[in-house]
């Protein structure tokens, strides 16, 4: 029997980085040895009290049983502990904090909750391809809403034509910002709270880079913003914050009805995550300025040694501030893609093209900070041997 896929997944953009991957284990095949700065997936372990906590726990036959839909209220309480320590957030742990297998899931399931056929979600451009596969899942209408270098790569907010915020029912945001590496401050969401009532609109901020951050900044958190919790959600992960991508949990924060929604779809779709991880994420939370610190000053030696060593070359590379990203724009005579494929193929270094995160990443390229400052010195070096 022929077997054809969905519609909804028709309707998604071309995927760049399966071509990538192609080239890839193309080269691995010929046996060239590869620098991957492609992917973010921090090389640093897991704190091992977390691993400790986990294996702990793993043992305890209460854990092996399904988990609350919800999560925890124990995991939920120590979210807000944390909150209020890390943000100065109040958080209600029972009505205001929601657990998810990691906050990429909860994203994705957002538009399905809260979104009908035919609705529109703005979504920033260049982004984080998620925002637009979950809302083409939902069967609603993607609007894009562009981030430029002029303005930091933070939306024009009073850009955005009137009649399009009054119909969009849903707004994207992510600060620091994946792949742009941009940051936003307290101001600029009690802007988004502002244009949130004026549109009624529900805001949906990523915050999964929030705790990776350098020479002394400290990004804020949208629900700092005055009136923040009654227009929208906050997401998080521990993925990044405690190096535990593998591990799958994350968490939503802020309005309730949101979240209600998004619980109540989550409950007909997964069961929970494992009691043990929820445990060992108790303990990442509870040490999180131990472990961050650490995590940063590696990935502020990386950004200097990348952002140094391109600008010896002739880049010109904005240092971020947070965030493990470095955005590059590209070297005259060549687009994102192009560029891509010139460096995979002539000196095996894999980065990834800003086109992957949109048309408005057409002139940009998106370096990871995930691998040693030697690995990152050679990447420079075989740049440089490649003409570029």
């Amino acid at each position: 029997m022929p077997i054809e896929m969905a519609e909804r997944l028709k309707k998604l953009p071309p995927y760049l980085f399966a071509e990538i991957d192609r080239m890839k284990a193309e080269a691995l095949s010929r046996g060239v040895d590869i620098i991957s700065l492609g992917i973010g997936d921090p090389d640093i372990p897991t704190p091992p009290a977390v691993v400790e906590r986990l294996a702990e726990a793993a043992r305890d036959e209460k854990n092996h049983q399904y988990p609350s839909y919800d999560g925890m209220l124990e995991f939920r309480k120590a979210v807000a502990a944390w909150y209020r320590k890390r943000f100065d957030v109040e958080l209600d742990p029972e009505t205001e904090v929601l657990t998810l297998i990691g906050s990429k899931e909860g994203i994705g399931h957002l538009p399905l909750a809260i979104l009908n056929p035919g609705d529109t979600a703005l979504i920033p451009d260049p982004g984080y391809p998620v925002y637009m596969a979950g809302t083409t899942f939902a069967d609603a209408k993607a609007e894009p809403f562009r981030l430029e270098a002029e303005n930091g790569f933070l939306p024009r907010l009073d850009a955005i034509p009137r009649d399009l915020a009054q119909r969009a029912k849903l707004m994207f945001l992510n600060y620091p910002n994946n792949p742009t590496a941009a940051t936003a401050d307290e101001g600029f969401f009690q802007q988004v709270v502002r244009f949130a009532k004026e549109s009624d609109i529900a805001i949906c901020h990523d915050a999964a880079y929030s705790e990776i951050a350098y020479d002394g900044y400290r990004p804020p958190s949208f629900l700092s913003a005055d009136g923040a919790k009654d227009t929208g959600i906050e997401f998080h992960s521990l993925s990044k914050t405690f190096n535990m991508t593998g591990w799958r949990i994350g968490f939503a924060v802020g309005n309730s009805p949101l979240l209600s929604a998004l619980g109540r779809l989550k409950a007909n779709l997964d069961s929970g995550v494992f009691q043990a991880v929820q445990q060992a994420a108790i303990t990442a939370l509870e040490s999180q300025e131990e472990t961050t610190a650490r995590s940063c000053e590696i990935f502020r030696e990386r950004r200097d040694k990348l952002v140094d060593g391109l600008a010896r070359i002739g880049w010109k590379v904005p240092s971020p501030r947070a965030a493990f990203y470095v955005w590059a724009p590209v070297p005259d005579g060549y687009d994102a893609m192009g560029l891509v494929q010139v460096l995979l193929e002539r000196v095996g270094v894999v980065i990834t093209p800003g086109t992957g995160f949109g048309s408005g990443g057409e002139g940009y390229v998106r370096m990871s900070l995930t691998v040693s400052t030697d690995r990152l010195e050679e990447a420079v070096d075989r740049i440089a041997r490649a003409g570029l």
